[in-house]
């Protein structure tokens, strides 16, 4: 089991490398979901599969389709290739990599100073999930849907294509 974690992990860490470096949207959103899979991996062998699922289900299917939906409404065209080249420049990376170098060092510092002692796992059911989530946080969830959903129209109405409309009489026949 130890051997597919790690292969797990590091299919994770290279698609989210691969999500972050991509300047084509499409294919950056095909890496997030080998990324998404791959977590769901690890998920299932750290013994949740609950949230294994969650995670297919909700992130790697439900929540990604919005994003093709919203790439494809917002119709970007070569000039989008030109900003996100921008983003790619070595000076855009600097705070983001601090920021993860302070993580990296976090990380170190647990594993280093784990003393072994094992954690007691349970597992967690639907039934407990669905109290937890509609029970105290009903609210939340609800409004999250809503941010989600305004969030899609938003980004059609961006991206429609206005059509100009003239008056009949203004209007070229082609055929004549």
């Amino acid at each position: 089991m130890n051997i597919i974690f790690y292969i797990a992990a590091i299919v994770a860490f290279v698609a989210t490398v691969m999500v972050v470096t991509r300047k084509n949207a499409v294919h950056a959103l095909l890496y997030l979901i080998v990324s998404l899979l791959a977590v769901s991996v690890i998920f299932f062998i750290s013994g949740a599969p609950f949230v294994a699922a969650l995670e297919v289900i909700v992130y790697a299917g439900a929540i990604l389709v919005l994003f093709v939906f919203a790439i494809m409404m917002l119709n970007l065209g070569a000039n989008s290739g030109k900003e996100e080249a921008k983003l790619l420049k070595p000076n855009a990376w600097v705070i983001p990599a601090i920021l993860s170098l302070i993580l990296l060092c976090e990380l170190v510092y647990v594993f280093i100073n784990y003393d072994g002692a094992s954690v007691e796992l349970r597992v967690i059911g639907p039934q407990e999930v669905s109290q937890s989530l509609f029970g105290g946080y009903m609210l939340a969830v609800e409004l999250t849907g809503m941010l989600l959903m305004a969030g899609v129209v938003g980004a059609y109405h961006i991206g429609k294509e206005k059509k100009r409309e003239y008056h009949r009489y203004l209007q070229t026949n082609e055929n004549s």
